[in-house]
């Protein structure tokens, strides 16, 4: 490699988000670079080896429909499958695979070296080069320098990690990996704020010492499903999980350790995840609860290391040892990984716009954890919209923002860009307040005309989901054709008990043949078609204001009526529509009336 090379696009990690904004960017025609510390732990399950879950599947069948990667590699490399939340409406069930972690490390990593026009490089990179305001490439440290007119990073947990395990603590980026140092230090130097989050991970353990008797056993469905719309000709063998409960004397082991912990000692200052605590967070903030659940999962087929998902940890190493020997079924359990935890550096990102790339430098994009989220579907899901988009910027296009009617990804981009980060971000089906028109199930209908048209979606399978459509369009509209008794069978389908399975039985005229999935969407189309329409009803009404767009050099300070308070945070977020400046902590409806009367008179 050259001591200076050119690139269109430089991708700076290679996590998750990093291999899905490489993808993208590559797969638009557009010569990119990604640099990551090393080839092998390119798209690296640091974490719990699993993809998806509530909302999260949402994210991941988001991602295939904009012919992202994370889904196809995850059906190639699951080892169990469970739709979640079944027992409720279809708007909250939630796909989720359990996968070999070293297989998709090597399956994503496959497709990233074959993919034309992305090279990668070890190499860390260690300040940004820029010139005025515009980014013009990455220096690695190392006399080597990449020049592009557009960079991603991705850099996760990296920025100036560091691990804690008990009194011990050390710089990392994960665990036996070094931190990225310097690359926090450029971006202050340019202007950027940076904060500080943590987040952990729990004890690894053997599973040739576990009684699994002593557990309860949680099979995957039979058959298993998938994420992806191009199927998987051959599956992984399927293996189940197991769960089991920590116990009151758990809960006393902690107790008696909290001065060990580094979370409470004090020499933790980042701000962790409130929907993913700690064992230590769990017993200190739940302390009326004599047990909390564990979820005992395969890391993979080729190795017998169990995720102990449930207790994450940074206790000293004796101390998890007595604590896993205090759990039923794990009384003589071996721990092969202890647990810790990592602080790192983050951008808040209100000082992103919802391209995600930087207010403050042009060219410049921001993916996943730096932005303060947690997880690998949130973090692809911007990887992927950070790729697309750093293409579409060196087009002089218009950059591609979805809105938070349209996907969960644009429910993330928007909460991150607008909301006050504290903590690790995490998506849930709550935040959405269209969720029963963003179902796991339509992801294609809703996406997949996007992603075809960027050129993520090849024509084939564009080809074959416009055949799928116009199969439940047609389906819909022969119940709404067909009468018996009276009644259409579309009202008929209404009725709770009644299933569209069952009206074929009875109606033969029925279009036979539609495959599971279509016969599913057909059936929620007309059980919801009320409640769809009152949504859809709610989103007009609506989108005139949510989309008026707010001039970037509104000063904010100078409009009268607007509280200082108000006018302060306004400019702090810079927001790019009214329904973004609707949604920030603080604006209350009379600032929101003060701001509606200023934009109208600019007009």
């Amino acid at each position: 490699m050259e001591k200076c090379a050119t690139y269109d696009v430089v991708v700076v990690g290679g996590g998750h988000a990093g291999c899905e904004a490489a993808l993208a960017a590559a797969r638009m025609g557009a010569r990119v670079l990604l640099l990551t510390g090393s080839r092998e732990t390119i798209a690296r399950m640091s974490c719990n080896p699993a993809i998806g879950g509530l909302a999260k599947g949402h994210l991941v069948r988001e991602i295939d429909a904009l012919g992202g990667e994370m889904a196809r590699v995850t059906d190639r490399t699951s080892i169990q499958f469970r739709m979640l939340n079944t027992s409720k409406g279809p708007a909250v069930w939630a796909p989720r695979a359990q996968c070999d972690r070293k297989a998709y490390g090597a399956a994503m990593r496959s497709v990233v070296e074959s993919q034309p026009g992305l090279d990668v490089v070890e190499a860390m990179a260690t300040e940004l080069l820029v010139e005025g305001a515009k980014v013009r490439g990455v220096w690695g440290g190392d006399g080597r320098t990449w020049l592009a007119r557009a960079v991603v990073l991705a850099t996760g947990t990296f920025l100036n990690g560091l691990i804690h395990v008990g009194e011990r603590s050390w710089p990392a980026g994960r665990l036996d990996e070094a931190p990225a140092l310097g690359l926090s230090e450029s971006l202050e130097a340019l202007g950027f704020r940076l904060g500080r989050l943590k987040t952990g991970t729990p004890p690894r353990l053997d599973g040739k010492t576990i009684d699994w008797d002593a557990c309860e056993l949680q099979p995957g469905d039979d058959p298993p499903g998938r994420f992806a719309r191009v199927e998987t000709p051959e599956r992984l063998t399927q293996v189940p999980c197991h769960i089991t409960w920590t116990s009151e004397r758990t809960a006393e082991i902690i107790r008696a350790n909290l001065d060990r912990s580094p979370l409470y000692a004090g020499r933790i200052t980042g701000i962790g995840p409130r929907y993913c605590p700690s064992i230590e967070d769990k017993v200190v903030r739940f302390p009326h609860r004599a047990r909390h659940q564990l979820f005992l999962e395969p890391e993979g087929l080729g190795t017998d290391e169990v995720y102990a998902n449930g207790i994450p940890t940074s206790l000293p190493e004796d101390v998890q040892v007595e604590l896993v020997h205090s759990i039923r079924g794990l009384e003589r359990a071996a721990i092969t990984r202890y647990g810790y935890a990592i602080e790192y550096d983050f951008v808040p990102p209100e000082q992103v716009g919802r391209s995600l790339e930087s207010k403050l430098v042009e060219g410049l994009f921001l993916a996943g954890q730096i932005n303060g989220t947690s997880g690998y579907e949130e973090a692809a899901a911007q990887g992927l919209m950070a790729g697309v988009n750093a293409v579409l910027t060196l087009r002089g296009e218009e950059a591609v923002v979805v809105g938070r009617d349209e996907a969960y990804i644009g429910v993330l981009i928007d909460d991150l860009c607008t909301k006050e980060i504290r903590e690790p971000y995490r998506m849930f089906t709550s935040r959405a307040e269209y969720r029963l028109l963003l179902r796991q199930d339509n992801a294609e209908a809703r996406l997949m005309p996007l992603g075809h048209r960027l050129g993520l979606v090849t024509d084939e399978v564009f080809g074959e989901f416009e055949e799928r459509e116009s199969a439940i369009a047609a389906g819909v509209e022969q119940l709404r054709t067909i009468r018996a008794d009276g009644e259409t069978l579309a009202l008929r389908l209404r009725r709770p008990e009644v299933t569209y399975a069952g009206l074929r039985r009875t109606y033969p005229e029925l279009v036979a043949g539609y495959d599971s999935e279509i016969e599913r969407r057909i059936e929620l189309e007309i059980k919801y078609e009320g409640y769809l329409r009152k949504q859809r009803d709610q989103v007009a009404r609506l989108e005139r204001t949510e989309r008026q767009r707010i001039p970037p050099d509104v000063n904010f300070g100078a409009i009268r009526g607007l509280r200082n308070e108000a006018a302060e945070k306004l400019a702090a977020v810079r927001p790019e529509t009214f329904g973004q400046a609707s949604r920030i902590a603080g604006i209350n409806p009379a600032d929101l009336a003060v701001l509606s009367v200023h934009l109208h008179r600019g007009k």
